[in-house]
């Protein structure tokens, strides 16, 4: 992978043998986690680093250091060879940063016949942190009867 990510996180959700959250929020500092700085995502995905070799790759929620509640940059995925960029923002909590790990080789077909491999998609998707509903330390997805829920989240390709 040629891209390019930045995150706007300190930390990510560790999970267990099973890609269950444990509810363990993990520093990303000193680990290949860390996307605090720009760097290329295929940098480190093969590091010998117990979460990654959990998930075969990221595939790991990452916890948004929010200013306000408000939307704010939370993430930009460049690519160098075609020149795009995308920059993220949202006022959600979380974004899952997932890198197609479990794309099996040659059995997805694509636009114009394109046969996708492991690892050939990336995706950035925002919200609550996962398995909320069962991890007290996280805020709770739950709405009462009559009350609303809005979040923003915009995708912006420069």
């Amino acid at each position: 992978m040629k891209q390019m990510l930045y995150i706007n996180s300190d930390k990510f959700v560790a999970v267990d043998d099973e890609l269950i959250p444990t509810g363990e929020l993990v520093n990303v500092e000193n680990t290949p986690m860390d996307f605090r700085i720009a760097k290329e995502i295929g940098l480190d995905i093969n590091k010998s680093f117990e979460q990654l070799k959990l998930t075969g790759g990221y595939d790991h929620s990452y916890v948004i250091n929010k200013t306000s509640s408000d939307i704010e940059k939370i993430a930009i995925l460049s690519d160098e060879n075609s020149g795009r960029i995308m920059e993220v923002y949202s006022d959600c909590l979380g974004v899952q940063f997932y890198a197609g790990n479990f794309i099996e080789n040659n059995k997805v077909i694509g636009k114009e016949n394109c046969l996708y491999e492991n690892r050939s998609g990336i995706c950035l998707e925002t919200g609550f942190l996962p398995d909320s509903v069962n991890q007290e330390n996280f805020k709770s997805p739950f709405i009462k009867a009559g009350e609303k829920y809005h979040t923003t989240t915009i995708y912006k390709f420069i």
